[in-house]
């Protein structure tokens, strides 16, 4: 029996209050955050996570004091590895995790990898829409640490994967549902930002971003009044917009609802426990919004693990290197996502 190892990518948060600080520090000095050299970078992350710090413990505190993003992920891992088990019975499946800017490391993880001797490898950004500033930089960190045996295949991106468009339709519908259907409402897909300049430098974020919503919009007929927001700007850059809180605002002079989305998370944590569930929500009542209601992100949706399992398996019909789960290709002027076919060109 040949096995299969697959490396979940996610950022990570922190396990606790004294651990806010360091994963800051991680997170800022990542050069695919701020590209300045690292004479400059480090000190300046080293700024901004002792600024930050005592905000960012401010915020775990409404959690428990801790990011919940590991645990989630952990079950996460587990539903994909039962869901490997059904699909490739004659394969021994064990799906690792790796975070980005808290344990468990990359390092640590290439380390367990390689001592389980798999005969091929799937990594897999749980970032469904790929940007530099996440895909890339977990895909880097990976190849720096990993020096193990087996082919390597990697999936850079599933903007359109029809389980995970089913999968934010039904925590949309149902929290809709259970709120009794309350009319006057707009359903509004909050995405974490990124600064414009990152875009118009080719990174496909944005553009992947409008087609997730497109392709969940389509299973949601009920809800004709909907648009996409970013959130989470830091900085004095300019970063792609609308701004959620103003879309939040808008809806509240207009006299609406708002109904709130994370299309760009696939688990919990500080983006939508406090920002959206706590920040945002007292943002809407102080607007004036009627109702504010919030879908859950996938987490262990039975049709988003499926699409999991699928992108593993059709993954490991490639012969190596790095491509989109499905028919996806990036616009042409958003070359820095390794989705793009140059040879044809966009196709959406």
């Amino acid at each position: 029996m040949t096995r299969l190892a697959v490396v979940l990518f996610n950022l990570g948060g922190p396990d606790g209050p004294d651990a806010v600080r360091p994963f800051l520090f991680n997170l800022f000095k990542d050069p695919a955050i701020i590209g300045a050299p690292a004479p400059v970078r480090y000190p300046l992350a080293a700024f901004i996570s002792a600024t930050r710090a005592k905000g960012a413990r401010a915020n775990y505190a409404l959690m428990g004091g801790g990011s919940p993003i590991l645990p989630e992920t952990r079950r996460q891992a587990e539903a994909l590895e039962a869901e490997l088990a059904r699909l490739r019975p004659g394969q021994e499946s064990r799906v690792f995790i790796a975070m980005r800017y808290w344990k468990p490391f990359a390092a640590q993880t290439a380390i367990e990898v390689a001592a389980w001797e798999p005969d091929e490898i799937v990594l897999l950004p749980l970032y469904p829409q790929f940007s530099t500033t996440t895909t890339a930089s977990s895909l880097k960190d990976w190849s720096l640490a990993y020096k193990g045996p087996g082919q390597s295949r990697a999936i850079c991106c599933y903007p359109t994967s029809s389980g995970l468009a089913e999968a934010h339709a039904r925590a949309i519908r149902e929290v809709w549902v259970s709120a009794g259907k309350p009319a006057g409402v707009r359903l509004l897909f909050s995405a974490h930002g990124l600064p414009e300049k990152v875009v118009k430098d080719g990174d496909p974020y944005q553009a992947q971003i409008e087609a997730t919503v497109a392709s969940v919009a389509r299973l949601l007929p009920e809800f004709t009044d909907w648009g996409i927001s970013y959130q989470s700007r830091v900085g004095p850059l300019k970063w792609i917009g609308p701004s959620t809180d103003d879309e939040i605002r808008r809806a509240g002079a207009e006299g609406l609802g708002v109904l709130v989305s994370p299309i760009a998370f696939v688990s919990e944590h500080v983006e939508t426990l406090v920002e959206l569930d706590h920040e945002y929500a007292e943002l809407a009542e102080a607007s004036g919004c009627p109702v504010w209601l919030r879908a859950s992100a996938p987490g262990t949706d039975p049709a988003f693990i499926a699409a999991l399992g699928d992108a593993v398996t059709t993954a490991l019909t490639r012969d190596g290197g790095t491509a989109p789960d499905g028919d996806w290709s990036c616009p042409a002027a958003h070359a820095r996502c390794p989705c793009r076919d140059r040879n044809a060109g966009a196709r959406r």
